[in-house]
């Protein structure tokens, strides 16, 4: 082989390295390409994904996560309904919903289960504790059921600026505070969105 006909292979095979499209990445290299189309491919493949789930991933502990069984017991989540129920009745501002948009607002899909748990422990510690005695039988039975996914998300966390979480669960804090005793019962009617938004944010 002399020396031009391998410069000419060389450049060949560069140029089926670089007319690998960025788009095509995910329809996987042809057999026999190099390793770094593989490698491409791979890394394509991981940021598309990234991308359908909304962006970006921010780092996020593997303990931000509650196995799906826990929201597929038929008896304790009927009672976690009945007794968002009841409380619902006795609610006397149905303006305000506390487990909604706002509560959301600028928090990605990969920090929400983190954010539910500062709203799960605060809704235990400050609501259902003080108001054990009301709407039994269902409250002696939600309460050590919630208080069980807690346990299970104390090791959750995220690796970022969690400010703007905690902005938006001192909001929430601030509406309780601000309805007085009637945020609290707020707080019980919205157990059912509570509930949904754990299964949904952890599962």
């Amino acid at each position: 082989m002399n020396s031009q006909d391998f410069v000419l292979r060389k450049k060949r095979k560069v140029a089926t390295v670089e007319k690998c499209p960025w788009a095509r990445c995910s329809q996987g290299a042809k057999p026999g390409s190099s390793s770094l189309m593989g490698t491409l491919a791979v890394s394509c493949l991981l940021l598309i994904a990234l991308w359908t789930q909304g962006g970006l991933a921010v780092p996020i502990s593997s303990h931000c996560r509650l196995d799906g069984s826990n929201f597929q017991q038929p008896y304790i989540t009927n009672r976690t309904f009945m007794l968002a129920k009841e409380a619902s009745l006795a609610d006397n501002n149905t303006d305000v919903r506390l487990i909604g948009e706002k509560l959301f607002y600028e928090v990605n899909m990969g920090e929400r289960c983190y954010l539910m748990k500062q709203v799960l422990n605060f809704t235990l510690e400050e609501v259902l504790l003080p108001q054990s005695d009301r709407f039994q039988p269902y409250m002696q039975e939600v309460v050590p059921f919630l208080a069980r996914l807690s346990n299970k998300l104390s090791q959750c966390h995220i690796d970022s600026d969690d400010q703007h979480i905690q902005r938006n669960v001192q909001n929430l804090k601030d509406t309780v505070k601000k309805l007085g005793e009637n945020g609290e019962i707020k707080v019980i009617g919205e157990l059912d969105l509570l509930f949904m938004a754990l299964r949904n944010a952890c599962n």
